[in-house]
């Protein structure tokens, strides 16, 4: 139950409302130079959506039985009725509908802000990155969130009202019914949300260190393609998590194939923060600093993504600590690091007031060096076999 509130609260309420929300709603009006979202009422009603969806989230803790306990990607068969009896598991499914209902809403309103609302003259290679950061994230948000939207209501009506789509052995009975089926549905969604969380840090990150490097974004447009290219490949790697579920082999291949592909608009992204820092005039202030956390995290792990990407050696490291090593430095310390970036950025913008340098900085060496005294032993104790 720990875990499972742990991952959703961190993943749904924490990283994408506000690398999302908070920054898309402060940024997209002041940096394409318009007056307010396309849909004030659709924005608010995203943040309602939003509210709602953590209350019911939290009030499954005061439930008979407990919270959801099916861990965050609440894989049926564990996650039906059997597995999970309470209604905890129900009112998991049904906070993670509204949320998406919420996300929905908020990125067809980032979407038609960014393409229509652009003051006069400016195109698309004119926008900052941060702004193309969270444009291709509201694209993702609003193409396969639905499909997570889906798979909820769908295990909502397994659990509820007894129908069979994720129930083990239906296929042998009744013709149908899979529980395999929920983890492609899961990860069609679960993979482009990787980089739903990941491309607004990216896009600061990449503004912040031309600001602090005193010098233009290197390779400016081909990071933004890189970002382009990255969430189209993004649709297509899914069945990397799902190596070991017996899929076809030549299915792996491909998978496996287009993983390591996506590794080269990754790789690019990383040399031209490189080419940005190199022979700047820079200043180490806060937001440079984590900036600069976020370019060494974002090397050194994306590496260790290398070999779960690769089928016979995930065979190997799958459901081991390796993963949650590896997925708590890519993915959760890139966002994190990249949103304290831009809080320490833009705090006196948003609130007229600056923010304590010494303090700033004792706070970004206690995070960067306690995340990697968390996260980098587990992947020894993945490599030791310890399952997640």
């Amino acid at each position: 139950m720990l875990f499972t509130q742990h991952g959703t609260i961190m993943i749904f309420y924490a990283i994408t409302p506000l690398l999302i929300g908070a920054f898309g709603n402060l940024c997209i009006p002041l940096m394409i130079g318009c007056r307010d979202m396309a849909f004030p009422l659709l924005n608010m009603l995203s943040y309602w959506f939003f509210f709602i969806s953590g209350v019911l989230l939290l009030s499954a803790l005061f439930t008979p039985l407990g919270a959801a306990a099916g861990g965050w990607t609440s894989y049926p068969t564990l996650a039906l009725k059997f597995g999970s009896p309470g209604v905890g598991q129900t009112l998991w499914y049904m906070a993670i509908f509204t949320i998406g209902v919420s996300s929905i809403l908020g990125a067809v309103n980032y979407i038609t802000t960014i393409i229509t609302l652009r003051a006069p003259g400016m195109g698309y290679f004119d926008m900052p990155l941060t702004i193309w950061g969270i444009w291709m994230t509201a694209i993702l948000n609003a193409i396969f969130v639905p499909v997570l939207g889906a798979g909820c209501l769908l295990v909502i009506f397994d659990r509820v009202f007894g129908t069979s789509f994720f129930l083990a052995g239906a296929a042998a009975t009744s013709g149908s019914g899979d529980p395999i089926l929920y983890q492609h549905v899961f990860w069609i969604f679960g993979h482009p949300e990787v980089y739903i969380l990941i491309l607004p840090a990216w896009g600061i990150v990449s503004d912040l260190l031309s600001f602090f490097s005193r010098k233009p974004a290197f390779a400016a447009k081909a990071t933004a393609l890189s970002m382009v290219s990255i969430s189209v490949l993004s649709i297509l790697v899914y069945g990397h998590h799902m190596f070991t579920t017996q899929m076809s082999p030549l299915l792996t291949q491909s998978f496996m194939t287009l993983t390591m592909t996506i590794s080269i608009p990754s790789a690019i992204f990383f040399g031209n923060w490189l080419g940005t820092i190199w022979k700047g005039s820079i200043r180490l202030d806060t937001p440079m600093l984590y900036s600069l956390g976020v370019v060494f995290v974002f090397g050194l792990g994306g590496l260790t993504g290398l070999y779960l990407g690769t089928t016979t050696v995930d065979f190997y490291l799958h459901d081991t600590y390796f993963v949650v090593g590896h997925f708590h430095i890519v993915m959760g310390m890139t966002a994190i690091l990249g949103m304290f970036a831009g809080v320490y950025h833009w705090f006196p913008k948003m609130y007229g007031r600056m923010m304590n340098k010494s303090l700033g900085y004792a706070h970004f060496w206690i995070t960067f060096i306690s995340a990697y005294g968390v996260f980098y032993p587990m992947h020894f104790l993945g490599l030791a076999g310890v399952p997640r």
